[in-house]
């Protein structure tokens, strides 16, 4: 039985008009002879209708309520397309989430898969019938064992599709917008955005993260972690869209369906040296100037951070192989009598990774990885971060001890764990895309101590009250007492709650207080060929610095490059960076 999974959003069952189109376009499918199952959303601004109604009436409703009544708007959808399907003559059931099998936890509003109990819809397709499955909706056991509607949360229907898939084994799960596929970046901010062929799941989950709403983060992981062959495409047009690539296909474990170990993979990389780059000019133009510099001279550079700092000045610090130090070293010392600032370095160093997905958008993984390695009485040199990946770089003596606790802390066996990995020749773009997030907010933590335990009690404080960081970026600078600061990004909307969990951590500290910082926006390349492609960082701060626009702060990962700039510049920045890889039409 060969099943596609076919999603179809708000925007293409907006009208009565546009399900018969989508019926149509269902029919037409079916006649190649395909097992189908059909996910929708609710018609339109149906949510966003019923979450008014439900604020005119309370202004704190109740959780399960909401999922009492935002689930309806599902219903509506699939009764209506199931209907137009009848009336072209193709057998069609609509089902809701609880009727299909997809049982989540009891967390109403934003509740993860379990599983996907099959057995009824695979009867129904082996009936010949197509499924018209509700989404963003599933079911789950309350307390007393009675059945609870509950909702998936924001980008739920594409949850739905790709999880189906997983659970059917479907040899595609097609995602219908009302944009031709992915694209390089936002088309509302630049105009030249064009249509990918193809894109890796890590570099989507990536994009997803830092704001591509083509697609949600939960239903990349998915798709990830299963190997479930996405394409996005348009439901207006026959044109071909964007193909997601993933490993290769794994059974789904006894964890739970979405509930699966997040962190697959730890890696430790030796023979490294970090560079800093203290009190250097803090104007446009300064970072270009050195990674250029470095990339002419034959430097590979790894992890870039740049922090910030009050007054005209700012600190850069990037890790390089230890054979590369030397030559590293002249170069930068070249600089600085050119620009001024101060030099330092230090070799003998280890870059421990831990990989997966949806790591900084489940706030406990990178605590408890910097809760492992402090418990090991080990200190952080670095700290980079991503969705697929987080990085620390340590002392190379502690290399061993940290890949124990951290394996331990993880539970991860041997074959997951990489020593010096050959480095991969990806044959990808260096930036397969650019995204502009201008929801995040600054903050930073001035005189902390720098000793081991200090980022793993932050980010628990965070991760208690619920809150993700997007980076997280320690100082090279520090004070007169041996403390440094801590800068992270976050949601906007987390800004409160960030608050609320740090006052008392910082209590404990003597000296110690926040700082909020001005107004941020962020903009990112993405591209599984950066680590094989020399001098990516440098082309992205020389578009910058041609753009007058300077760098708050850096953060990189394997395969992005951030940066912080004012928020007034971010869409300047944005089309900035989009056109010095050459990505526009």
């Amino acid at each position: 039985m060969k099943v596609l999974v076919q999603k179809f959003g708000g925007t293409s069952v907006g009208n009565v008009d546009r399900i018969k189109a989508v019926a149509k376009r269902i029919a037409a499918t079916k006649e190649y002879g395909n097992d189908l199952v059909i996910v929708v959303s609710a018609m339109g601004h149906t949510t966003d209708e019923l979450t008014g109604l439900a604020q005119a009436i309370s202004r704190n409703p109740p959780q399960r309520e909401m999922d009492m009544l935002l689930a309806t708007g599902e219903q509506v959808s699939i009764a209506l397309l199931a209907m137009a399907l009848s009336e072209l003559g193709i057998h069609a059931v609509s089902m809701t989430g609880a009727q299909v099998g997809i049982v989540t936890e009891s967390a109403h509003g934003r509740a993860r898969i379990l599983e996907v109990r099959t057995d009824r819809l695979i009867n129904r397709l082996s009936e010949g019938q197509v499924v018209v499955v509700a989404g963003f909706q599933g079911t789950s056991l309350s307390s007393g064992g009675t059945a609870e509607i509950t909702t998936l949360g924001r980008g739920g229907s594409d949850t739905t599709a790709v999880a189906l898939a997983a659970a059917l084994n479907a040899s595609t799960c097609e995602i219908y917008t009302d944009v031709p596929g992915v694209l390089t970046t936002d088309p509302r901010e630049v105009e030249g955005a064009k249509l990918m062929q193809e894109i890796s799941c890590d570099e989507m989950l990536e994009l997803a993260s830092l704001g591509a709403a083509v697609l949600h983060p939960r239903a990349v992981e998915i798709a990830r972690n299963y190997g479930v062959n996405i394409e996005v495409r348009s439901s207006l047009t026959n044109q071909n869209g964007t193909r997601l690539t993933s490993n290769s296909r794994r059974p789904i474990g006894r964890e739970g369906l979405e509930l699966g170990r997040p962190v697959d993979g730890l890696e430790l990389v030796d023979s490294q040296a970090v560079i800093a780059l203290s009190h250097v000019p803090d104007k446009p133009g300064v970072a270009a100037k050195l990674f250029e510099k470095l990339s002419i001279g034959g430097i590979n550079v790894d992890l870039i951070i740049q922090s910030t700092h009050e007054g005209n000045s700012n600190d850069i610090t990037f890790t390089v192989s230890e054979n590369q130090l030397f030559n590293a070293q002249i170069l930068c010392e070249e600089l600085i009598e050119e620009i001024g600032g101060k030099l330092t370095t230090e070799s003998g160093m280890s870059k421990l990774s831990i990989r997966g997905v949806g790591i900084m958008g489940r706030p406990g993984i990178a605590a408890s990885l910097f809760d492992s390695i402090s418990r090991a009485g080990i200190n952080l040199r670095l700290i980079a971060t991503s969705e697929v990946k987080v990085s620390c770089v340590i002392d190379a003596k502690l290399g061993s001890k940290a890949i124990r606790a951290t394996a331990e802390a993880f539970e991860l066996n041997d074959s997951q764990v990489l020593i010096n990995p050959p480095s991969k020749d990806i044959e990808a773009p260096e930036v397969r895309g650019v995204a502009l997030d201008r929801d995040q907010a600054q903050l930073s933590v001035i005189s902390v101590p720098d000793l081991p335990g200090t980022a793993a009690a932050l980010c628990s404080a965070m991760a208690d009250a619920g809150v993700s960081l997007d980076a997280i970026v320690q100082s090279e600078r520090q004070h007169d007492d041996g403390s440094r600061d801590i800068s992270f990004t976050l949601k906007r909307e987390d800004r409160e709650k960030a608050d609320l969990a740090l006052i008392p951590l910082l209590a404990q500290w003597q000296g110690s207080s926040m700082k909020e910082g001005p107004a941020i926006a962020r903009v990112s390349a993405v591209g599984a060929g950066m680590p094989s492609t020399p001098g990516t960082a440098a082309r992205m701060f020389r578009a910058l610095a041609n753009a007058g626009i300077n760098i708050a702060m850096i953060a990189t990962s394997e395969i992005r490059t951030s940066c912080v700039v004012s928020e007034p510049d971010g869409v300047t920045a944005l089309k900035a960076v989009h056109e010095g890889f050459h990505l526009s039409k």
